[in-house]
């Protein structure tokens, strides 16, 4: 296994259990596919950990993808709609984190605690990152399909 479930100051996160090369798969998402009725549904308080894959369509994530937190500054990237991959070199023990921004279009927000030099204080929809992450994860491609192809220029 590439990494183990381990405790962080958000609950818990997934940690490298050995060194991860750049573009390694380290897991995929997997999940019953619900609605956004469905996530509007959850209780009240609980954490909605839902992956959204089209305009329409969640994935609700099992362990160990839901541990998978965010950060202003990913070692990963949802690449293929589904699978987790490293975005650079990964250390033994380090956080295998993305950016949420990254699989959202729905104008859901939350604050952001990730603590990076170059946190933006809060996760946002794609289109609302600044535009220099944008090009940089839309070239690294691991923006969701549904959320890229609004940025796909047709020549």
């Amino acid at each position: 296994m590439l990494f183990e479930v381990k405790p962080c100051r958000f609950g818990r996160g997934l940690f490298a259990t050995r060194d991860i090369r750049k573009g390694d798969v380290i897991l995929t998402f997997t999940g019953k596919i619900i609605t956004q009725d469905d996530v509007d549904a959850k209780p009240e308080g609980k954490d909605v950990n839902a992956l959204e894959i089209n305009d329409t369509s969640y994935i609700d994530l099992e362990e160990p993808g839901v541990f998978a937190n965010h950060s202003c500054n990913p070692t990963a990237g949802i690449y293929d709609d589904r699978k987790l991959i490293a975005l650079r070199d990964i250390a033994p023990s380090e956080e295998v984190t993305y950016d949420y921004s990254t699989s959202v279009d729905g104008g859901w927000t939350m604050p952001c605690a990730c603590g990076e030099n170059d946190c933006v204080g809060y996760v946002c929809d794609f289109k609302d990152l600044p535009r220099e992450k944008q090009e940089r994860y839309l070239g690294l491609d691991v923006v969701m399909s549904y959320i890229a192809k609004q940025y796909i220029k047709i020549s």
